[in-house]
């Protein structure tokens, strides 16, 4: 349902809804705890001291990997929920943005006008030189029907892409998933993505694996950059305590799989800018030295939070914002100076907006449509796309009606900057169709063939009744193998060895295993038409 509102008076939250809010925020962090006492790392392993290379790759592994180009994204997670309006403010409706906003408002002389309808405040001044250099476009209005008010779940939304069901893998995840089927007991030589913050995103998960080398924070991907391991073993007191500390550490830094890719790609290049003092400078100038060292990863994540302004707004988000403004322009001049910036694509995201009004505590509470910048000299020229959201015309919940769906972006990405071929990125889009919005990007697609309807081997391990199976669901008659390892590559024994007709197949573990199966974790491996496909498995 969709209301007029004439301008009015609005206060700050009600008790049940600062109740929900402080509760979502409880439920985030029990989430990602387990998560959070350690790091996510590339936990792949290589079977019998040698990868194995598929002979034989499915003709949508083909397709992703005859598109694969030299373009990078880099994925900047405002966290907590950006405040479009105090971002990119409509110069053009000044007046209805005032009064929506009489204490948090900026003045019309402490803006840098983009153009003659939008403008950013003065404290984002660096962006300035970024947008004449053509190297900055505004996409208006992100975000999409219905819009979920909770932290956790839209974030997860933005990542799976799924709105209206609870999708497990994201958007980066069923793409590496597809390229690396075999992803566990092979992985490649470089990590397919690098995410610093945003524990328990989903953006990088894949059904088997989570594809992005992910660290907590900064100071750990720089250890890992810097040293090639996350923790020191040399310096360790000669003491009971000291050989469990030995021992952690270690097995910790074995998890590391891309830690010495990473620190060969970090030595080989230095910053050549000095960045300033901010979370997210922190962060992009170690991004900058993988990118200008040759690391080849695809896709990196940042993030810069919180967002989530409820009160005292205006400094936080000057904090935030200087720190964005600031860094995006020394990033770029930093890679300019090896060539690379026409490379990098960089893009801000975030779980939600603002609502249009202020609140009684000097903030915005959430709300829904919000602007996405984009970043880099590929956009050959400055610009805004789309329509700007009325500020009179509000949903049931008083937010801003979106007039982009994020999911145009994604797909235009995936389509001009990586140069998939439409179908291809369908099936990574969760089978949907979404515009292609005009960024200034351009591809010359390397596929025309339709690979919509490409077949593809399922598999997943089943647990009922304390029993574990592995089910697959084959599409055509071939012959299947299945093999059981433990984490050390050791080889347990042979699930199955058999020609199997097309359709669904159920396995039980332990009765196709002879002998006595300890109680944790195992990797199993499908062989079938030249193709591998692995997956860990919890025996219980």
């Amino acid at each position: 349902m969709i209301k007029k509102h004439s301008i009015k008076n609005k206060v700050s939250q009600t008790k049940e809804e600062r109740k929900t809010h402080d509760h979502e925020h409880t439920q985030w962090s029990r989430r990602s705890f387990i998560q959070a006492l350690g790091l996510a790392g590339g936990g792949s392993m290589v079977l019998g001291g040698t990868a194995i290379s598929a002979t034989s790759p499915s003709p949508l592994a083909v397709a992703l990997a005859e598109n694969e180009n030299d373009n990078i994204l880099v994925i900047i997670r405002l966290e907590g929920g950006n405040d479009g309006l105090n971002t990119i403010v409509p110069l053009y409706d000044y007046d209805a943005y005032a009064n929506l906003r009489p204490t948090i408002r900026h003045q019309e002389n402490d803006l840098i006008n983009l153009n003659a309808d939008f403008g950013i405040p003065d404290y984002m001044s660096p962006l300035e030189s970024v947008w004449g250099d053509g190297s900055m476009k505004v996409v208006h209005g992100v975000g999409y029907p219905d819009q979920n008010l909770s932290h956790f779940r839209s974030t997860d939304i933005w990542a799976s892409t799924a709105d209206s069901f609870e999708e497990p893998t994201g958007w980066w995840g069923r793409y590496f998933e597809d390229l690396y089927p075999d992803y566990i007991t092979n992985p490649p030589e470089i990590p397919p993505a690098v995410q610093i913050g945003s524990i328990g995103n989903l953006i990088f998960k894949g059904n088997n694996s989570n594809y992005g080398f992910s660290v907590v924070n900064p100071e750990q991907l720089q250890n890992v950059a810097e040293n090639g391991t996350l923790h020191d073993v040399l310096d360790i007191p000669e003491c009971v305590y000291g050989d469990k500390l030995l021992f952690m550490r270690a097995t910790a830094n074995t998890t590391f799989t891309y830690s010495g890719v990473i620190n060969d790609a970090y030595l080989a290049a230095d910053n050549s800018v000095e960045y300033d003092e901010g979370d997210l400078a922190d962060q992009l100038a170690i991004v900058a030295r993988l990118i200008k060292g040759g690391l080849g990863s695809k896709v990196y994540m940042v993030s810069l939070g919180s967002f989530d302004t409820h009160a005292n707004q205006p400094e936080r988000h000057q904090e935030l914002l200087t720190d964005l403004s600031s860094t995006i322009k020394k990033f770029y001049e930093d890679i300019a100076t090896a060539g690379m910036d026409d490379k990098v694509l960089s893009m801000t995201i975030s779980e939600f907006g603002r609502r249009p009004y202020e609140n009684g505590s000097n903030g915005t509470d959430h709300g829904a449509a919000s602007p996405v910048m984009l970043f880099g000299p590929a956009l050959n020229g400055n610009g805004f796309v789309g329509n700007h959201p009325d500020l009179s015309t509000w949903d049931e919940d008083d937010n801003l009606i979106p007039s982009t769906d994020f999911r145009d972006i994604y797909n235009t990405v995936l389509t001009d900057w990586f140069c998939l071929d439409p179908s291809i990125v369908s099936t990574i889009l969760l089978n949907e169709t979404y515009e292609n919005l005009d960024l200034g990007l351009t591809c010359e697609t390397l596929s025309a063939s339709d690979f919509s309807n490409t077949n593809r081997l399922a598999h997943t391990a089943i647990y009922n009744n304390n029993q574990v199976f592995i089910e697959i669901n084959l599409p055509n008659t071939s012959h299947v193998s299945i093999k059981l390892y433990d984490l050390m590559a050791k080889e347990i024994g042979t699930i199955t060895n058999e020609l199997l007709f097309a359709g669904r197949h159920q396995f039980n573990v332990r009765e196709r295993i002879q002998g006595r199966l300890a109680y944790g974790q195992y990797i199993y491996r499908i062989s079938t038409g030249g193709q591998y496909y692995s997956k860990s498995i919890l025996i219980k």
